[in-house]
């Protein structure tokens, strides 16, 4: 099959930096190929996409030597936009390629910049809305929607360009167990119809199966320590009191307690509420209810929120806690405690905000999707840190849809659906319902059922 990408001895830095993020690297990807990128967090994944689509270096001054080929062609020979109809990219963070209000608005944006018929928009629009299953949020508010549904709609957006190749940044990261099944299967599907060339980075491919023809590994990963199932910290004096909070326009009137020391996870389905309702509990958005106490600590999903100073080092201690240092060792951000931390990779900058909060001493830490974007030897660490830190009585609440970290980290589970609080049951409780992990789109995770089949 003809070559779609070649990379030739391709080196890649930003200028202010001495050492190269990419050194050396060459590969090609055939035409009608399942690629996937693996590597430790920080080792140049999505630098080496960027490549791919012609951001870099043309966004960042980046300095590039050796060869990038497109379709047979001289990357930097192409003039601005002429190959991204070609290539499109779902980011790792949505929201950084969403510029219009509403899904229809965003996808008649995309057709536009392509200089498609006013005519022909209409049906485009609603044949990728039907292929991807969205055509009931073609009105919606794109930044009212949950992280997983926002991932969806950017890559409606990617395919109606009817590209030739899909670059994807860990696709289904936001996305909730049963909702990444079928992802990869409506994947499955199309890259057959289409005969798409797919190229992705993934750090788990557990739910993958057999889906890529092959595996790129950028760097060795290091073996980390296996992670085991963790024993209750939970204490008996009460930590954090929620009640009746909800929003006017989705979450509903949502009850809680949880106990000094409890690591609780938020689970449900993408659009249930998970993140609106720390959103609320923070108040960042108007909400109805009582929380007590008020002064939590918090960690988007988007973490460069958070972010204030202009080094990882400064951004740790910012709050003012004594051991930032250690914290960067641990969550290994040592070797970039320099950069700016707008300036390292996604999954290095929720270890940014993770450390910041946990340097920062507060009693209690809400968590969106921590371990998006973590390699083994990243999650390991937190996994750790978090144990430690619950055995000192601090509480945990975390929205995840990881339910293998989700099994081995979690004291109880909080289950949502539509907006409103199914339940808080103990965790064990939860695996063992197969009718509740159904109803809110949730797989038992493997190392539940490898301790079942161990005990039958």
């Amino acid at each position: 099959m003809p070559e779609v990408i070649r990379f030739d001895n391709v080196s890649f830095r930003y200028p202010d930096d001495e050492e190269w993020i990419l050194e050396e690297l060459s590969l090609s990807i055939n035409r009608g190929e399942r690629v996937v990128i693996t590597g430790p967090s920080g080792s140049g994944k999505t630098t080496l996409l960027y490549l791919c689509n012609r951001l870099y270096p043309e966004n960042c001054d980046g300095i590039v030597k050796g060869t990038v080929s497109l379709f047979n062609k001289e990357s930097q020979s192409y003039s601005p936009g002429e190959v991204n109809h070609r290539i499109a990219t779902v980011f790792q963070d949505p929201d950084a390629q969403f510029c219009m209000q509403t899904v229809e608005e965003e996808l008649a944006f995309t057709l536009e910049n392509l200089n498609v018929d006013r005519e022909e928009m209409d049906g485009r629009i609603q044949d990728v809305l039907e292929l991807t299953g969205l055509s009931n949020f073609r009105h919606s508010i794109i930044q009212q929607l949950s992280g997983g549904e926002k991932q969806r709609i950017a890559t409606a957006c990617a395919l109606i360009m009817e590209p030739e190749v899909l670059l994807l940044d860990e696709p289904i990261s936001h996305l909730d167990p049963y909702t990444a099944k079928q992802f990869i299967d409506w994947l499955d599907e199309l890259q057959e119809k289409r005969s798409l060339t797919i190229l992705a980075i993934e750090h788990r491919l557990d739910l993958w199966g057999d889906f890529f023809d092959r595996e790129i590994q950028l760097e060795e990963i290091n073996e980390a320590e296996q992670i085991t199932k963790r024993h209750s910290s939970k204490q008996e004096l009460q930590s954090l009191e929620v009640a009746e909070v909800g929003t006017e326009l989705f979450l509903k009137d949502v009850s809680f307690t949880l106990n000094r020391g409890e690591v609780a996870i938020v689970a449900g389905p993408n659009g249930s509420g998970k993140s609106t309702l720390l959103k609320a509990l923070c108040k960042l958005i108007p909400a109805n209810g009582t929380v007590r106490p008020s002064n939590l600590g918090y960690v988007p999903q988007s973490p460069e929120f958070l972010f204030v100073t202009k080094t990882v080092r400064d951004e740790v201690a910012f709050g003012g806690g004594e051991n930032e240092e250690e914290l960067l060792g641990r969550l290994h951000l040592a070797s970039v405690s320099a950069a700016h931390p707008f300036a390292v990779s996604h999954g290095q900058k929720r270890r940014v905000a993770i450390a910041s909060m946990l340097c920062d001493g507060r009693e209690i830490i809400l968590m969106d999707e921590p371990t998006s974007g973590q390699d083994a030897a990243a999650m390991a660490e937190l996994f750790k840190l978090i144990d430690e830190r619950a055995r000192e009585g601090t509480t945990f609440l975390i929205v995840t849809h990881d339910m293998e970290f989700a099994y081995h980290v979690a004291d109880s589970i909080l289950v949502m659906k539509d907006g409103a609080l199914t339940g808080k049951f103990d965790a064990d409780q939860v695996w063992r319902d197969e009718e509740l992990l159904a109803t809110h789109h949730l797989l038992q995770p493997k190392g539940w059922v490898q301790h079942e089949l161990c005990f039958a």
